[in-house]
């Protein structure tokens, strides 16, 4: 399967992307589309909270751009975890992103890791509540405070050979198997370069079988356009109007 995760729906239709959306953790095409179908309602009132907040934010450089930020709200309201790890936070973006994910869930604790703690500022109040924590400080002399239930694990911090190459193997094994994973900043181009995370991160998919998805407008233009369609459909609009999307899904293999 390519890169874009064809299994399912592209131009098949709203039948294709049920059928899929029926197959286990496997993050493809067909779950993605038929996500936005079950989740429109929210997924659309949360795109205009996320555009206030960053209007209201100007201070915060927003890393996910839209489509990908709505792929991850998806997921999130599928798995229902209770409990999500992030690694890397920065000014809060995508840690909004995941907390209005776990409020619209009604459940969900959210472990956030940081060297900087820019995102204790910008994060609204209400939505940190009770379901946030925050942990300052390097993950690698942190791994005490990893949730070991974690439900979902988001990754986008140092995006360097030798960080991944840490986290593959002291943090994946960690965490449970079967749970949704994503890897930002891989697919930028139609090509990942060699000696940089994505392709450190893409050798260990290969050498334990793993398949991924990615809404590259790039890397995966059939994917990107398929999303394109279904969200013109819907009358779905971007919080930001950025399209690269680099982001990676994948789902944990066993590794313990």
């Amino acid at each position: 399967m390519g890169p874009g995760g064809r299994r399912g729906c592209a131009g098949a239709g709203p039948a294709a992307e049920a059928a899929s959306a029926t197959v286990g953790g496997v993050i493809d095409l067909g779950r993605v589309c038929a996500l936005y179908r079950t989740h429109a309602a929210d997924l659309a009132r949360v795109v205009e909270e996320q555009r206030r907040f960053r209007e209201a934010t100007p201070s915060m450089t927003p890393q996910l751009d839209d489509v990908e930020a709505e792929v991850t709200y998806l997921l999130l309201r599928d798995a229902r975890p209770a409990h999500v790890m992030e690694l890397g936070t920065f000014h809060g973006w995508s840690t909004s992103w995941i907390l209005r994910a776990l409020r619209d869930n009604g459940s969900g604790h959210l472990h956030s890791f940081d060297r900087i703690d820019n995102v204790r500022r910008t994060v609204p109040p209400e939505l940190a509540a009770d379901r946030w924590t925050f942990v300052l400080g390097d993950v690698r002399e942190r791994l005490a405070d990893v949730p070991r239930d974690a439900g979902y694990l988001f990754v986008d911090a140092a995006h360097t050979a030798s960080f991944a190459r840490w986290f593959l193997a002291e943090l994946f094994p960690l965490v449970p198997a079967g749970i949704p994973v994503s890897v930002h900043d891989v697919h930028h181009g139609r090509r990942v370069l060699p000696l940089t995370e994505g392709a450190v991160v893409l050798r260990w998919m290969r050498e334990h079988g793993v398949t991924g998805f990615t809404a590259s407008r790039r890397r995966a233009p059939e994917a990107f356009t398929r999303i394109a369609e279904v969200r013109a459909e819907l009358g779905l609009t971007g919080a930001r109007g950025t399209t690269r999307n680099p982001m990676l899904w994948f789902t944990m293999p066993a590794l313990r």
